[in-house]
């Protein structure tokens, strides 16, 4: 695995437990928190990858 592919996951894997979390302090339960953060893992995974060149 590259330096490049790795910063992007990790990354994406920080975006996505951030958001994971603000949506369980919202109120929702954890499995809906859990849901929103792996969607956001994926959708971040391309957007990161155009922007880190």
């Amino acid at each position: 695995m590259s330096v490049r592919s790795a910063l992007i996951l990790l990354t994406a894997v920080v975006i996505g437990v951030v958001t994971g979390g603000l949506t369980l302090l919202c109120g929702t339960q954890l499995a809906g928190a859990v849901l929103a953060g792996l969607t956001s893992v994926g959708a971040s995974v391309p957007v990161l990858h155009a922007l880190i060149q």
